[in-house]
C-alpha cells in the first residue's frame, strides 16, 4: 500500500493518522465524562471525603488529560501531513449541498482536534490543584498565567467545543454509513486499512466555501461560549466585594486587609481568601515586651474562594459551611521584641477549638499601622478533610496569612 494519497484514495500514513485519532478521541470522551461525574460528587456538600473516590477521580482526569495532549500533537502532525498530500476527489461532486456539508464537517473536525484538547490544556495550566498530565515537561504552558478566571473561561470553551466535536463525529459517521449502505460507493472503503481497486472519481476542484463555513461555525462556538461565561460570571459576581474588616474599641480603624489561606493539593499550592471577616482589636503600644491588648476575629466561612476547589471546601467533610458558618480566633496580643508580636489564643473551626499562635510584625508610623502575620495549622486538628488522609492528595498543613493597614481614630 502506498504511503501517499492519490486522487482515488488515502495512503497508509493518512489512514493511520485517521484511525489513531479516532481511537484516542473515543477513549477520551468516556474518561472525561466519568471523571467529571466524580468531580461533581466530590465537590457536592454531601461528599464524605472518601479517599478511594478522590483517587479514582484523579486517575480518570490524568488519563483524560494525557490522552487529550496526545490528541493535540497527533492532530497537528495529521494536519501537517494532510496539507502536503493530494486530497482524494469526491465521488459525487455534482451533489452540491452534500459535497458542501461533507467537506464542512471535515474542516470542523480538523479544527476540533486542535481546539478541544488545547482549550482543556489551557484550563489545566491556568489553575492549581489538579490531576497532573503524565509527561515529563511540567504542567504549565508558555504565556498562560495562573488565573482562575482564565481557567474557568477555557473550561467553558472546552465544554462547548467538545459538544461540537461530538456532533461532528456523529455526522461524519452517519455520512460514511450513508455512502456505504445507501449509495453503495467506495467512500468508506478508501479509508479502511488495506489496498483495493478504487473507481476513478470525476474531475473536480475543491471549493474554499466549506473551510470558510467551518471557520464561521467555530467563531460562533468560541465566541458564544465565551459570551455565556462572561454573562454567567458577571451575574454571579456581587456588585461590590462583601468584606468587613473593623477594629472596634481600640482607637484604630482598619482601612484595608486580607485574610488568606493556602493548601497543597496533589503537589500544587492552591491559594484563597475570605472576603467577609471582622476584627475587634484592643491595642496599646507597650513600653517594653509584654501584653499589648487582645483581638477577636470572626470569619464568614462561606465567603472563602479557594480556586477550583471552593465548592469542595464548603462540603460536609471539610469546612461544612452549612453547619458551621463561622470561625473565630480569640487571642491576647503580646509584644516579643521591637516590631515582633504574637497573637496567642484559640482558633475555633467547625466544632474544634485549638490553641494557636499567630506571629506577626507591626509597624506604626504616625497614625498608620501596618500588620503582617503568618501561621500554619493542621487541618486534621479541626476535623477538616478527615476522609482525605493521603497528604499527597491534600496536605495536612494550612498556611494562614493576615495583612492589615489601620489608621488611628481621631
Amino acid at each position: 500500500m502506498s504511503r501517499l494519497n492519490t486522487h482515488q484514495s488515502y495512503g497508509s500514513v493518512s489512514k493511520s493518522f485517521h484511525w489513531l485519532t479516532a481511537l484516542l478521541i473515543l477513549t477520551a470522551f468516556p474518561l472525561g465524562y466519568f471523571a467529571n461525574s466524580l468531580a461533581h460528587t466530590i465537590q457536592g456538600p454531601e461528599f464524605d471525603g472518601s479517599q478511594a473516590t478522590i483517587d479514582r477521580a484523579k486517575l480518570l482526569f490524568s488519563l483524560h488529560k494525557t490522552i487529550g495532549v496526545t490528541v493535540f500533537f497527533t492532530a497537528l502532525l495529521r494536519i501537517l501531513w494532510a496539507i502536503t498530500q493530494e486530497k482524494p476527489r469526491l465521488l459525487h461532486p455534482d451533489r452540491k449541498l452534500e459535497a458542501w456539508a461533507a467537506e464542512t464537517a471535515h474542516w470542523v473536525l480538523y479544527c476540533a482536534m486542535v481546539i478541544v484538547p488545547l482549550s482543556g490544556w489551557i484550563h489545566h495550566a491556568a489553575t492549581d490543584g489538579f490531576a497532573p498530565i503524565w509527561w515529563p515537561f511540567g504542567q504549565n504552558l508558555p504565556m498562560v498565567p495562573k488565573s482562575e478566571l482564565l481557567s474557568e473561561m477555557f473550561a467553558s470553551i472546552h465544554y462547548y467545543a467538545m459538544l461540537l466535536l461530538g456532533a461532528s463525529i456523529l455526522a461524519h459517521v452517519a455520512g460514511a454509513l450513508k455512502h456505504h449502505v445507501i449509495d453503495k460507493d467506495s467512500t468508506l472503503l478508501r479509508m479502511l486499512p488495506g489496498e483495493r481497486a478504487m473507481p476513478e472519481p470525476p474531475a473536480q476542484t475543491h471549493s474554499v466555501l466549506p473551510f470558510v463555513t467551518a471557520v464561521l461555525v467555530w467563531t460562533m462556538v468560541i465566541g458564544g461560549s465565551t459570551a455565556l461565561f462572561v454573562r454567567s460570571h458577571s451575574a454571579a459576581e456581587p456588585a461590590a466585594p462583601v468584606a468587613s474588616q473593623t477594629a472596634d474599641g481600640s482607637g484604630w480603624a482598619v482601612q484595608s486587609g486580607t485574610l488568606g489561606i493556602e493548601v497543597v493539593q496533589m503537589g500544587s499550592a492552591v491559594s484563597g481568601s475570605f472576603a467577609d471577616w471582622s476584627a475587634n482589636i484592643t491595642f496599646a503600644e507597650p513600653d517594653a515586651p509584654g501584653p499589648a491588648g487582645n483581638v477577636e476575629v470572626t470569619i464568614a466561612i462561606p465567603s472563602l474562594t479557594l480556586g477550583s476547589v471552593t465548592d469542595q471546601a464548603m462540603g460536609a467533610d471539610y469546612f461544612d459551611a452549612e453547619a458551621y458558618p463561622s470561625a473565630v480566633f480569640a487571642a491576647d496580643i503580646v509584644q516579643i521584641e521591637g516590631t515582633s508580636y504574637e497573637a496567642q489564643g484559640t482558633l475555633t473551626i467547625r466544632d474544634q477549638s485549638v490553641p494557636t499562635t499567630l506571629p506577626f510584625t507591626l509597624e506604626i508610623e504616625g497614625d498608620t499601622a501596618t500588620m503582617s502575620g503568618r501561621t500554619e495549622v493542621n487541618r486534621l486538628d479541626f476535623n477538616v478533610g478527615t476522609g482525605t488522609q493521603d497528604e499527597g492528595t491534600l496536605g495536612f498543613g494550612v498556611d494562614i496569612t493576615v495583612e492589615l493597614t489601620a489608621t488611628r481614630a481621631e
